[in-house]
């Protein structure tokens, strides 16, 4: 008989080894990174939107996963959800059945979007991108598709063939011939269209690198424009959807946009079992799935297990019952509205934008000879370090978790769990301002340790 598995006795043992393991085993770069910006804490704790260490200290989430944890950490409905799963010993992933969960999370996800018919569901966000890519193509029978600057779509070879940064994309050529558009430019939408072989636009409403959003009718004008040339357009609402920008999903702020393709993940998961989907018209489906001989064309080993549909539904349940979009919507203005106010009064603060709980602050050059030459130094080193340095304090001073919100961007991303309430508000608010405070002072912790990432910076080139 085998040895009882315990796993709070090997936590309690080998907990304390977590940085040395993962250095050890898995990514080693992580810990090394962690420890340089002081980020390698030890949290032992975490409920809704909330951390805390082995001293009892809280922590505030305004990271949320990148976005993963829509209602905070272990929900109770959630929790509760996947433990009577667990326990109704389900005849799960058959393969050759049809169980029940799937198509209620199905039938309960196009209730929020009514002009479409199916669902895919898969693994991650990633995953549903991948699907889309190849229901566009398959269903237009064309081999491109178009993608905007910047944009972000996930590191898969096919949704990194649609990312719009060339850092994640250096190394791993080739890949698929699929062209970039500035996120707005019609013109230049119109002109690849003209080609002829482009099966589809994917685009992020709001773009989560530096946190821009798409102009008001471009949306709209491009659905036409793609519809004219027999193309569709994909909406990856990866980390946009379940009400993170104050509508269930964020296409929806701009009044006749009707995507054939949606991609869907991160929150859907309520934090605990990964899951993707992807919502589509009924004749894209058809064509993909045209006979039996093509049942299983596109599938996933793991797609549309029981943990992952219960965990959906219970966070579709949540959502609908406490009102959380409209929180979203709510919390988000005023946190937006307040930071916003304080771009009077520093220099180098220069804008705040998004919508609902998807917040940037970007940061500018001041106006200021003695903020304007460490603002150079800063630049010259690396661009992105002032962000960072924002950031550091923010955890370390007053034990708020956030992250800039891409590479060599000064820009800090603001993506909390969707629960997060007015005293979650006064607390960051309160913080950034101390931060902004001495920043502004020209002297201080924050720029030693600007020195400190500036030297690091150097050493890496």
């Amino acid at each position: 008989m085998s040895k009882e598995f315990d796993l709070g006795a090997l936590l309690a043992e080998r907990g304390g080894e977590r940085y040395e393991l993962h250095g050890k085993y898995l990514n080693h770069q992580l810990p090394r990174m962690l420890h340089t910006i002081g980020f390698d804490k030890v949290y032992e704790r975490a409920e809704g939107a909330h951390f805390w260490d082995a001293d009892g200290n809280d922590y505030l989430d305004m990271l949320a996963g990148f976005g993963v944890m829509g209602l905070g950490r272990h929900h109770p409905v959630v929790r509760k959800a996947l433990h009577d799963v667990l326990d109704a010993q389900l005849a799960d992933l058959t393969r050759f059945d049809c169980q029940p969960l799937p198509g209620l999370l199905a039938e309960r996800l196009l209730a929020h979007s009514p002009h479409l018919d199916r669902v895919f569901f898969g693994n991650s966000g990633t995953e549903s991108v991948e699907t889309a890519l190849k229901f566009a193509r398959f269903a237009t029978g064309r081999p491109r598709v178009l993608y905007c600057d910047h944009a972000f779509h996930g590191l898969t070879t096919g949704a990194l063939s649609v990312n719009g940064e060339d850092g994640f994309r250096d190394g791993f050529a080739p890949l698929l011939p699929d062209t970039a558009v500035p996120l707005g430019d019609l013109d230049a939408l119109a002109r690849e269209l003209k080609k002829g072989d482009v099966a589809a636009l994917i685009v992020e409403p709001i773009q989560g690198k530096g946190v821009h959003e798409a102009p008001p009718g471009y949306l709209r004008a491009a659905q036409e424009l793609l519809h004219r040339h027999k193309a569709l357009l994909i909406a990856d609402e990866v980390q946009t959807g379940l009400g993170r920008t104050g509508d269930f999903y964020a296409y929806q702020h701009e009044e006749g946009v009707e995507p054939d393709l949606v991609c869907v993940a991160k929150a859907l998961s309520g934090g605990y079992v990964p899951v993707g989907a992807t919502l589509g018209k009924d004749w894209i489906f058809k064509k993909v799935y045209s006979s039996m001989d093509r049942v299983l064309v596109h599938s996933a080993s793991f797609g549309a297990n029981a943990q992952a549909m219960a965990a959906g539904l219970a966070v579709l349940s949540v959502m609908e019952n406490d009102q959380i979009v409209a929180n979203s919507r709510a919390v988000g203005e005023q946190l937006k509205s307040r930071l916003a106010a304080l771009t009077d009064k520093y220099e180098l603060l220069a804008d705040v934008r998004g919508r609902g709980l998807m917040i940037g602050i970007e940061f500018g050059r001041p106006s200021s000879l003695k903020l304007r030459s460490r603002w150079t130094m800063l630049q010259a080193a690396r661009k992105g370090l002032f962000a960072q340095m924002v950031v550091v304090p923010l955890l370390q001073r007053h034990r708020i978790l956030t992250q800039v919100s891409g590479d060599h961007l000064e820009v800090i991303k603001l993506i909390p769990p969707l629960i997060v309430d007015e005293t979650d508000v006064d607390r960051f608010v309160d913080a950034f301002t101390d931060v902004m405070d001495d920043a502004h002072s020209g002297g201080g912790l924050m720029w030693d340790f600007g020195k400190t990432l500036i030297k690091q910076a150097v050493a890496n080139r």
